[in-house]
C-alpha cells in the first residue's frame, strides 16, 4: 500500500514536470497554428503534399506551426514549416508504435501524458487545421469543438481539410445529431471545410485581421 501511495505521488510530480517544461519551452512562441492529421500517410499522399504546402504558406503569414511531431501528416506540416524557415514545434508522445519524432523540428517536447500534450496544442495555437487522420485526429477535432461550444476557450478557426474525407462524417452530424437536438444548428458554424492550402490560409488570415482590429479598438477605448 505504501508503494502504491509513493507511485501515485511521483506521478503527480511527473505531470507537474511535463507541464512546466511545456510552458517554459513554448511561452515565447508567438502566434502559431496547430496542424493535425494521421501518421499513416506517405510522402506521395495528396494530403501529405497539401499539409506541407499549407505549413509553408502559414510561415509566410509569420505563424509558427505546431504538430504532434510524428510521421505522416505531422511530418509533412513540420517539414513545410521547417523548409520555409519558420518555427516548427513537435509535441511528441511516447507510444508503443507509430510515433517516432520526425526530423523537421526547431523545438521538440516529448510527453508521457496525452492530456498535458493536448493542453499545449490548444494553449499555444490561434487556429487548428485538421487533415485526414484516425481516432487521435478525430479526438482533437471534437475536443476543440466541445471547448469552444462550452466557452471554455476563446473561439478560433477550426479548419477541416479534404471534403472527400470529411463529408460523410459531416453528413451524419447533420442527419443524426441535429434532428435529435444533440447539437444546435449554429454549432455547425464552428468549423470550416476546405480543399486547398490557400483556402486554409485565407480563413486564418481573416481571423488574424479581426484580432488586429479588435486589439486596435481596445487600445483606442482605453486611451
Amino acid at each position: 500500500m505504501d508503494d502504491l501511495k509513493t507511485s501515485e505521488a511521483w506521478r503527480i510530480f511527473r505531470i507537474q514536470a511535463e507541464l512546466i517544461d511545456g510552458i517554459e519551452t513554448l511561452n515565447d512562441l508567438g502566434p502559431a497554428v496547430s496542424v493535425f492529421g494521421g501518421a499513416r500517410f506517405g510522402e506521395n499522399s495528396p494530403y501529405y503534399i497539401a499539409a506541407r504546402e499549407t505549413a509553408g504558406l502559414l510561415v509566410q503569414q509569420n505563424l509558427a506551426v505546431i504538430t504532434g511531431g510524428g510521421p505522416g501528416i505531422m511530418e509533412a506540416a513540420s517539414r513545410g514549416c521547417f523548409e520555409a524557415g519558420g518555427t516548427s514545434v513537435g509535441l511528441n508522445i511516447i507510444l508503443p508504435r507509430e510515433q517516432h519524432p520526425n526530423h523537421f523540428q526547431n523545438r521538440s517536447l516529448t510527453f508521457r501524458y496525452f492530456f498535458i500534450r493536448k493542453l499545449m496544442f490548444v494553449r499555444y495555437a490561434m487556429a487548428y487545421v485538421i487533415f485526414p487522420g484516425g481516432f487521435g485526429t478525430m479526438d482533437e477535432f471534437f475536443e476543440s469543438l466541445t471547448l469552444i461550444q462550452t466557452k471554455k476557450i476563446r473561439r478560433f478557426p477550426i479548419v477541416l481539410f479534404g471534403t472527400s474525407y470529411w463529408q460523410g462524417l459531416l453528413d451524419w452530424i447533420r442527419a443524426e445529431m441535429l434532428p435529435h437536438r444533440s447539437i444546435a444548428p449554429e454549432d455547425l458554424d464552428l468549423f470550416h471545410l476546405v480543399d486547398t492550402p490557400e483556402a486554409v490560409v485565407e480563413i486564418i488570415g481573416c481571423y488574424l485581421e479581426e484580432c488586429r482590429q479588435y486589439q486596435g479598438d481596445q487600445r483606442r477605448t482605453t486611451v
